[in-house]
C-alpha cells in the first residue's frame, strides 16, 4: 500500500536523531520555485500567501536562504520537521526501526515546494500551500507548474498491485491524478453533530494521522483489513461507490 498524506503548516525545528536520511528528488524544481520567490518581498508574501506580516518575514527570509544541495544544519526528515494534528497523531518519534523503514517505503507526502517526499527525506523549513496561484515560468499556479510530474514519481514507485490510501486533503490530492492508478480508497471521517453525520475538519485531520498510524502499525494486506480501524473511536460504516471508505464516530 502506499499512503499519500498532506504536509502542515506548523513546522517543529528541533533537532531530532535520525542516523539516516535520504534526499529530495526534485531539487531542480524546488530550486525554480524558490528562485521566483526572492524577487518577492515581505509584503508580497503578505498578498500572495494571506498571511500575517511575523510570517511574509520568516519565509521571505527562508526562501532567501533556501540554496540546493543544503549547505545548513536547519534541515531535517520531512516527515519529522512538519507538525500539527495529522503528524501528532502519526507520532513518529514513537515508531522503531522497523516501522520507520515501513514508513519510509509506504508513505509519501505532498508539498507544494517539494513535489513528492519520503518521510526522511532532507528539507528545510518552508511555508507554501499548493493551492498559492503563484505564477512561475508561464504556468499560473502551481498545480500546472507540477503537472503530472508527482503522479509520475508516484506511478514508478507503485506496484500494479499497490493499493493507493488517499489521507490528502483535497487541496493537495488534486495535485496527483488519482485516475492514474487502478486502487485508491478515500478514507472519510464524520462525526455526528446536532443529530447530522458530517466531517468536522480538525477531527478528520486527527483521524488521518491516526489511520496511517494504523496502517503502519498493523501492515494490511487486503482492502478489507483497511475496515478494522477504530481509533479515536471511529467504526467502519460503508465504502461508497467511488471508492470513499465511510467511518463514522
Amino acid at each position: 500500500m502506499k499512503i499519500i498524506i498532506s504536509p502542515a503548516k506548523k513546522l517543529n525545528e528541533n533537532p531530532c536523531n535520525i542516523n539516516s536520511s535520504t534526499s529530495i528528488s526534485f531539487h531542480n524544481e524546488s530550486q525554480t520555485i524558490v528562485n521566483e520567490l526572492k524577487d518577492y518581498s515581505a509584503d508580497n508574501l503578505i498578498s500572495l500567501m494571506n498571511v500575517s506580516t511575523n510570517i511574509a518575514n520568516l519565509n521571505n527570509r527562508r526562501f532567501n536562504n533556501w540554496e540546493y544541495p543544503f549547505q545548513t544544519n536547519s534541515t531535517k526528515p520531512a516527515v519529522f520537521m512538519f507538525d500539527g494534528a495529522v503528524y501528532n497523531e502519526l507520532a513518529v518519534q514513537t515508531l522503531g526501526a522497523n516501522d520507520l523503514d515501513y514508513l519510509q517505503e509506504n508513505l509519501r507526502i505532498i508539498s507544494g515546494l517539494y513535489g513528492l517526499l519520503r518521510p526522511l527525506d532532507e528539507i528545510m523549513p518552508y511555508r507554501l500551500e499548493m493551492g498559492t496561484k503563484l505564477m512561475i515560468n508561464g504556468y499560473k499556479n502551481l498545480y500546472e507548474f507540477w503537472g503530472n510530474k508527482i503522479t509520475d514519481q508516484l506511478l514508478n514507485e507503485c506496484n500494479k498491485e499497490d493499493v493507493i490510501v488517499n489521507l490528502a486533503s483535497n487541496e493537495y490530492s488534486k495535485a496527483i491524478n488519482l485516475n492514474s492508478f487502478d486502487n485508491v480508497l478515500t478514507p472519510v471521517f464524520k462525526d455526528f453533530k446536532n443529530g447530522k453525520s458530517k466531517v468536522i475538519s480538525f477531527f478528520a485531520k486527527k483521524a488521518r494521522g491516526s489511520f496511517a498510524r494504523f496502517i503502519v502499525e498493523q501492515r494490511p494486506i487486503k482492502v478489507e483489513d483497511l475496515f478494522n480501524f477504530n481509533g479515536l473511536g471511529y467504526q467502519f460504516s460503508e465504502i461508497t461507490s467511488n471508492n470513499e471508505v465511510i467511518f463514522n464516530r
